[in-house]
């Protein structure tokens, strides 16, 4: 990448990114050299005690080794560390074992040793285990990552390691999304002239995407370029993504045009990100063409593009340009899976084409594509809409069969059912059962079943449900309890405000929530008598 290409991609990170707290990275220009730190030389008992644990290392007697384990400090620990450096195998096995019989003798320096003799031949895997064995057992102390840094530095010309070491750190953080701590093992690499590998990077940058930290991410990108860090493909389609969730569209369709400048051949995932922008934003010919184009510059769409553009032809409520997707998709070979089918299920469960979603139900499980409890939900509300109970309770045996737990939106259809069906008690039942399994209605299950209720005159029923919801640690809100005066006549107001205060008298019920009851009961006569005094 050159000079020019650099300050394109440098224009576009200047615009102004809303973040709380910006991470602040410094530049380093004339790095620290690397202190060097010796271990005391053995001697005595302690010198003939090492060079006998080596001896039945070299000779895999671990036997031996335990008679003398007693005799075992911190300090004889990581000087058998160092002596069996040069062989990572026996250099893990002994750091295995005493971390097996008496951990107590590994302090950081110890582990630090480790480290470098891993990443120094590379085995990365159990780098890593073992970082994640001292993060997670150290996290409650704070300012921990700034000592197991330390002791890296301190040990790093001693044990003749490798920068992988550091970029083993830093990956691990950002594997654990301990942005922070990246962060700060980012900057404190800097300043000893230390720069993680593009790969770590990646994953520190894809790690904040996962968690809607563009901003950071953006930033991070910049101080990338200014440590020249040789950026590739993957990077910069998170580029696009951090633009796309930002919603600078704009900035992320300059970058992908200018990826070819750069030398990189955007990949069908750098398209994937584009078009799901589109879709976002309802341009569902821009992301059309731009599947087009994909195909015309030889990348072939995947089982993503045709889900995206399924979803979004689904949600403007298009099916039949849906259904042109899906068939252009078996034609192009790519299987659809269970989020295909279940996109269409529920896009014509919506629109009630309950017979269609159906026909893609069947052929589902025909293609032995796995169905899942959104499979069923989907199918459970298009059939509850239309007040269809005896089939959606065959459907609910089907989830028993195999084995998938119903959540909130099943009971929600189930519930929506009963109320269309003009049975709320029924309704109510599954209610207590929703909340009984652990699930919490929203409030559009709650209105829904309490409109039911009053829509039926069921005066009665409204009161148990209004009661049984009391006796949640939130309780019903203003708007449940608008709804609900606004269907009471004035007796059954009077009612209520007797029960409640019962309520109250009895220890069930604290003084704040009857005071907010009885003040929406109030504004509902006063509106009431307003809306007499017009007609």
């Amino acid at each position: 990448m050159n000079y020019i290409q650099i300050r394109r991609i440098s224009t576009l990170l200047d615009s102004p990114i809303k973040s709380p707290h910006p991470p602040v990275f410094r530049t380093i220009r004339n790095p620290n050299p690397i202190p060097h730190r010796t271990l005391q030389q053995p001697i005595g008992q302690d010198l003939d005690y090492i060079n006998i644990a080596h001896s039945h290392l070299i000779h895999s007697d671990f036997t031996k080794l335990q008679t003398l384990l007693p005799k075992f400090n911190s300090f004889i620990v990581k000087h058998i560390l160092l002596k069996v450096q040069d062989n990572y195998s026996i250099s893990l096995k002994f750091f295995k074992w005493v971390q097996f019989h008496n951990p107590n003798l590994l302090t950081l320096e110890s582990n630090s040793m480790i480290l470098h003799t891993l990443t120094k031949y590379r085995k990365f895997v159990s780098a890593e285990n073992v970082l994640k064995k001292i993060i997670s057992e150290f996290d409650i102390n704070v300012g921990m990552h700034s000592k197991l840094f330390d002791a890296v530095l301190y040990s790093y010309r001693m044990c003749e390691s490798t920068p992988r070491v550091f970029d083993a750190m830093f990956k691990m953080y950002a594997q654990m999304k301990k942005f922070r701590n990246a962060t700060d093992t980012f900057c404190r690499m800097k300043e000893y002239g230390f720069v993680p590998t593009v790969e770590s990077c990646n994953l520190y940058m894809s790690s904040l995407l996962s968690f809607n930290r563009s901003d950071i991410m953006l930033w991070f990108y910049k101080e990338m370029l200014k440590s020249r860090i040789k950026v590739n493909v993957f990077t910069h389609n998170m580029l696009i993504n951090g633009f796309c969730q930002l919603g600078k569209l704009e900035n992320a369709l300059q970058v992908f045009d200018e990826m070819k400048d750069m030398g990189f051949t955007p990949l069908v995932s750098s398209y994937n990100t584009l078009i799901a922008a589109y879709v976002n934003k309802g341009l569902m010919t821009t992301a059309m063409n731009l599947k087009v184009t994909m195909e015309k510059n030889g990348v072939n769409p995947d089982v993503i593009t045709y889900n995206t553009l399924i979803n979004g032809f689904c949600k403007d409520g298009l099916l039949q340009d849906a259904y042109k997707v899906f068939n252009e998709m078996k034609r192009a070979n790519v299987a659809p899976n269970t989020v295909t089918y279940n996109t269409l299920i529920s896009g014509l469960c919506k629109v009630g084409k309950i017979e269609k979603a159906n026909q893609f139900f069947e052929e589902m499980l025909r293609n032995g594509v796995k169905t899942d409890i959104l499979t069923y939900n989907a199918l459970l509300m298009g059939l509850c809409n239309e007040g269809k109970t005896r089939r959606a309770a065959y459907l609910v045996q089907e989830l028993d069969k195999k084995k998938l737990v119903p959540n909130a939106s099943t009971f929600a259809a189930l519930i929506r059912g009963q109320c269309a069906r003009k049975n709320p008690e029924r309704g109510f039942q599954l209610y207590k059962s929703m909340v009984k399994s652990g699930c919490r209605p929203n409030e559009s299950t709650v209105k829904m079943l309490m409109s039911s209720f009053l829509m039926n005159d069921d005066y009665d029923g409204a009161y148990c449900f209004f009661k049984e919801m009391l006796e949640r640690p939130v309780g019903p809100d203003s708007v449940i309890l608008s709804e609900l005066c606004s269907g009471f006549s004035q007796v059954w107001k009077d009612r209520l405000v007797l029960n409640v205060s019962k309520e109250v008298d009895d220890g069930r019920l604290v003084l704040e929530r009857f005071e907010k009851i009885k003040s929406i009961i109030s504004r509902s006569n006063v509106e009431g008598q307003g809306i007499d005094q017009n007609e």
